[in-house]
């Protein structure tokens, strides 16, 4: 069957006109002037710090740019030059298929909103999407990739369309066991997941002041959990906004590969590390996904039986107990 199976666009999109949003940073508390455009086909998704001068302000949304996965996941380019809390924006972007745009920042952070990717959403189809002449590529899922680390794993298993599966798991019954499965295409994004915000507890927020994070933090751009209860008046927006939102995250840090993916990512218990653990883990396993054209090439999905996700995760651990064990005896010859 042909590529134009998935119902992604068979053609790259940009924005249709340039928009501006003012904020402040999460973890930076900073204010910040973000200024979204279009951009030519094939050049991507870039930021560029317009508070740093020469052609060093550029930095690609790149998986091989990640630096940071403490909290938020953090971009910078070769000269040190870095902009933080990028997966809202990246996921919103990904989510209304945008392949291609320019995003100019003047600080190191993009700006929070309210703690969902809904404002970008809502600003980008008010401005609209156009059709650019280039055809689009995707990365086409062809076999499992799998890492683990202890329970935690994150997986890309062959799908004929963008899927996500997240399940999390918290002590406290404010959050408890969540699990949701659905898929990456524009509609549902933008209803189902673009308003689900970003949450935090409240016996953490000493600990990470200290360390310089969530100095932007407040009730109007997260969900604060105390114990047992929810502290914001107005309660939760969905009745599982948390795993809702870890799917936000999860399609953010997944647009990173530059390219959209069809495939299923299922991860359980995971953050921002261990998804960009995922994206290196595909690059190191070629064999795993191919690139193919959408409208052009042959979509051939290997159909794998219904045992492969926990058989894959087993052998995902035993593979990072093999490469740990390697780098420990590495390590002991020196």
């Amino acid at each position: 069957m042909k590529t134009t199976e998935p119902g992604i666009p068979r053609h790259q999109q940009t924005l249709a006109a340039p928009f501006t949003y003012v904020g402040r940073g999460l973890h930076s508390g900073q204010k910040v002037v973000m200024r979204l455009l279009p951009a030519d086909a094939d050049s991507g998704i870039r930021f560029v710090r317009t508070d740093v001068p020469g052609a060093d302000r550029i930095i690609p949304a790149h998986w091989r740019n990640v630096f940071d996965t403490q909290l938020c996941t953090g971009i910078a380019n070769a000269h040190g030059v870095v902009v933080r809390t990028v997966e809202h924006l990246l996921a919103a972007l990904r989510g209304c298929e945008i392949d291609n745009a320019t995003i100019e920042v003047d600080g190191a952070e993009v700006p929070i909103m309210d703690g969902s990717a809904d404002p970008f959403v809502s600003l980008i189809r008010r401005i609209g999407v156009v059709r650019q002449p280039a055809p689009r590529r995707a990365i086409l899922i062809t076999r499992p990739i799998v890492v683990a680390n202890g329970e935690k794993f994150a997986m890309l298993l062959p799908h004929p369309t963008p899927w996500v599966t997240v399940e999390i798991s918290f002590p406290t019954p404010a959050i408890g066991n969540q699990r949701l499965s659905i898929p990456i295409e524009p509609e549902t994004f933008t209803r189902e997941i673009a308003p689900a915000r970003t949450f935090g507890f409240a016996h953490d927020i000493a600990r990470l002041r200290d360390q310089g994070l969530a100095m932007g933090g407040s009730l109007r751009n997260a969900i604060l959990v105390d114990g047992n209860r929810i502290v914001n008046e107005e309660g939760l927006r969905f009745r599982n906004e948390f795993v809702r939102h870890k799917v936000l995250d999860a399609i953010g840090d997944l647009a990173l590969l530059g390219l959209p993916v069809i495939g299923h990512l299922r991860t359980y218990k995971c953050g921002h590390a261990l998804t960009h653990e995922l994206l290196r883990e595909l690059y190191r396993e070629r064999e795993a996904w191919r690139i193919v054209t959408l409208g052009e090439d042959e979509l051939l999905v290997a159909r794998e039986p219904a045992t492969a996700p926990d058989r894959a995760v087993t052998h995902a651990k035993a593979k990072v107990s093999d490469r740990e064990a390697g780098d420990s005896a590495a390590a002991t010859q020196q």
